[in-house]
Parts: structure tokens; sequence; C-alpha cells
């Protein structure tokens, strides 16, 4: 019973996911920003429809629930946009390392390990599943702000080197989804979403 009361508490405790918005838009939503539990959902989908276009193998249950746990920390970290100055993405890391200490410690202890440590491998990038899930991670970004005229991208002034940087890990993992990123990346410069450099 005590292991179901954390477990019931871990699932209350994430339900305030939903209200940490993030800079993309939701087009078809009068351009409302997406919460971080939207976009949770929206990767894991992903990663399962291109899966099959990854050059090594990967766990795709792994990789999903990777996904669905790595955002979980903006609940007590907040979200840092994805290209905001490096003095607010070096303090992050912190932040969200005790955020997971947190949240994970709702959990029975050996699934708390087990989710922690799941968190952390996608944090290191390290593996073929969380190089996968980061990639994914980095991509729907690009397909939304491409959906979005430019987005985020345009209301920050992002330029292309930084989004060139931030889908690295396709390059590998997903080739295909590389060179698509890519073309992607120099219509939006050629549109003025995104600005040289």
């Amino acid at each position: 019973m005590q292991d179901l009361q954390q477990q019931l508490a871990f699932i209350v405790e994430m339900d305030r996911l939903k209200s940490v918005y993030r800079q993309t838009t939701i087009k078809d939503d009068n351009d409302r920003f997406e919460n971080s539990a939207e976009h949770s959902w929206h990767i894991a989908l992903m990663a399962h429809v291109f899966a099959p276009l990854t050059d090594e193998p990967v766990d795709i249950h792994r990789a999903c629930l990777m996904l669905l746990l790595h955002d979980i920390v903006e609940i007590d970290a907040g979200d840092t946009f994805a290209f905001a100055s490096a003095a607010d993405i070096a303090a992050k890391a912190d932040k969200e390392s005790d955020a997971a200490d947190r949240l994970f410690g709702l959990l029975p202890s050996s699934q708390a390990a087990d989710y922690r440590a799941l968190w952390q491998e996608y944090e290191d990038a390290e593996s073929a599943d969380a190089c996968f899930a980061k990639a994914m991670d980095c991509l729907l970004p690009l397909i939304q702000n491409m959906n979005n005229e430019g987005g985020s991208w345009r209301r920050h002034q992002v330029s292309r080197s930084k989004v060139v940087a931030r889908n690295r890990y396709l390059e590998h993992s997903a080739p295909k989804l590389w060179e698509y990123a890519l073309e992607q990346i120099d219509l939006a410069l050629e549109k003025g979403w995104l600005q040289e450099g």
C-alpha cells in the first residue's frame, strides 16, 4: 500500500507539468503557448513514428520513457528557452538536478532510482536511446517553428547556426531526418525566419 500511495503522489504531482509553458506556440489554437506536458506527449508520439528512420538500433520503449520523463523537472525548475543566454542555460543544470531528486524521490525507492537514472541518461546523451530521444526533442520545435512561420525563432531572433547546432543529434541518430532538418533550416533562413550566423 505504501508503494501505491507514493506512486499516486507522483502522478498527482505530474499534473503540474501542464502549467509549465514553453516558447513554442500552437498555431491551430490561436497561437497559444504550448505546455511542457503537451510537448512530452508530442515527442513521444513522434519518436514512435520516426523510429524506423534510425541508423542504429534504438529501444523505443526506453527512448519514449525518457521523453515522457525528461521535462518533469520543469515543475520545479521552470522551462529554459533552448536559445537562452549561456548563463541561463548553465544555471539550469543544478536546478534541474535538484528537481529530479525531489520529483523522482516521490516514487518508491527502486522505481525512483530507475526513473532518475533514465532521466540522467537522457541528459548525458551518450547512449543510442538517449541520443535518439534528444534528437526528437530538438526536431519537434523545428517542425513547429516551420509550421508557425518562424514562431519562437523569429520572436527571439535566433541564428541559423544555433538551430543547426541544436539539431546535431540527428546527424548520427537519423541521417534522413538530419538532411530534412538542414533543408528546413535553409528555407527558414531564406524566408527571414532565422538570422544569418
